[in-house]
């Protein structure tokens, strides 16, 4: 394959893992690079080979990114204390009584698959190494947790009567709290 031609594939080769800005910047810089051989001395084909060489590997250039995607650091700042509020969250419901709210089946069963979904999109997200699906993966994953958050706040809300704000001039007499006898 001519310099050119090798430097046209290679580029090709970028373009089909990152996005197409992503891929004019290695471009730029590729050329410049092919520039520089020339100018030492190098027929086309040979300065085309060795800045092709001196960049490297095409999927380890798309890894690298995918490894600096701003999706794949979000996807681990919100996996990394997920066991802690998850025990939050176990203890609040166990401590409400959420087995006793009149609430359908259902309404009990979507929340533990949305959960479920989530954390696999974010594990694929802090995993992955390939750049798209790792932004695709994280930006739902960050999403799911938002919807899945304001879902169960809600449902708590509207569930638990003793989550329910006191009406006009209503006391409040949960144990331990509020008005004192005696």
């Amino acid at each position: 394959m001519s310099g050119p031609g090798l430097i046209t594939s290679y580029l090709d080769a970028l373009a089909r893992q990152l996005p197409g800005q992503m891929v004019e910047e290695l471009a730029d810089g590729l050329e410049e690079t092919y520039r520089r051989h020339l100018g030492l001395g190098l027929t086309s084909e040979a300065a085309a080979q060795a800045a092709v060489t001196e960049f490297g590997d095409p999927g380890l250039i798309a890894a690298e990114f995918a490894r600096a995607h701003p999706a794949r650091r979000a996807a681990r700042g919100l996996l990394a204390p997920g066991p802690a509020a998850g025990a939050c969250w176990a203890v609040a419901l166990v401590t409400g009584r959420a087995w006793t709210w009149p609430i359908p089946v259902a309404a009990r069963i979507v929340p533990g698959v949305i959960l479920v979904a989530v954390v696999a999109l974010l594990a694929v997200a802090a995993r992955g190494i390939r750049y798209r699906p790792v932004g695709r993966a994280g930006t739902a994953g960050c999403a799911g947790t938002a919807v899945l958050d304001g879902f169960m706040i809600i449902g708590v809300l509207a569930a638990d009567p003793a989550a329910a704000p006191p009406g006009p001039g209503e006391r409040v007499t949960r144990p331990g709290f509020g008005v004192r006898s005696g």
